[in-house]
C-alpha cells in the first residue's frame, strides 16, 4: 500500500467517524432518544401554530421534553398534543401549558408554568389549563385597521363645528 492510499484510507475513516458523531448528536437532540426516560402528558389547545412533533417543552426556559405528537380532535376542532417530559421533572396538576412563539419566523414551543398543587401529573394525564398560540399577523392587521378607522373618525368630527353644520 502506498503512502497516498494509506492517507486516503485514514482520512476516509476519520470522515465516517465525524459523520457518526453528528448523527448521534442529532438523534439525542431530536428527543427520540428520550422515550425511555420520559413520561407522556396530554394537552388540548385552541391553536398550536408553529408547534410540531420535536418542538421543545420548556419550564422556566429550560428544555424538559419535546412534543411527541399532535392531532386535530374531529368533534371539537381543537389540537390535541402529546408531550414527552423527562421522568425526573414532576409537574403539578394545576400547571398551565402555553404555546409560545420563538420569534418572527414561525417557530414555537410549549412552555409550562408550574402550579402550586401538591398533586403531580402522572403518565397519560392531561394538563387542564392551556393557552394556545396568538396569531401575531392577525393582531397587527387589526391594530393597523383600528388605528386607521380611529384616525378617520377623529378627522371627521373635527371637520364639523359644534352647531352641526359642515365647514
Amino acid at each position: 500500500m502506498s503512502k497516498g492510499q494509506l492517507f486516503e484510507s485514514i482520512f476516509g475513516v476519520l470522515v465516517l467517524a465525524v459523520a457518526a458523531a453528528f448523527l448521534a448528536y442529532a438523534y439525542q437532540m431530536s428527543g427520540r432518544a428520550l422515550t425511555s426516560r420520559t413520561y407522556t402528558l396530554g394537552a388540548v389547545f385552541g391553536r398550536i401554530d408553529g408547534v410540531t412533533p420535536g418542538s421543545e417543552v420548556r419550564i422556566s426556559g429550560v428544555k424538559v421534553g419535546a412534543v411527541s405528537d399532535s392531532a386535530l380532535d374531529p368533534t371539537t376542532f381543537e389540537a390535541r398534543v402529546k408531550l414527552s417530559v423527562a421522568r425526573d421533572v414532576k409537574i403539578p396538576e394545576d400547571s398551565i401549558a402555553k404555546v409560545v412563539s420563538d420569534g418572527l419566523l414561525g417557530g414555537a414551543h410549549v412552555s409550562i408554568e408550574p402550579g402550586g398543587s401538591d398533586v403531580m401529573l402522572a403518565e397519560g394525564d392531561t394538563i387542564a389549563i392551556t393557552q394556545g398560540s396568538v396569531d401575531l399577523l392577525n393582531l397587527a392587521v387589526q391594530a393597523f385597521t383600528n388605528s386607521q378607522k380611529g384616525g378617520n373618525a377623529e378627522g371627521a368630527q373635527e371637520a364639523t363645528d359644534p352647531s352641526g353644520e359642515s365647514e
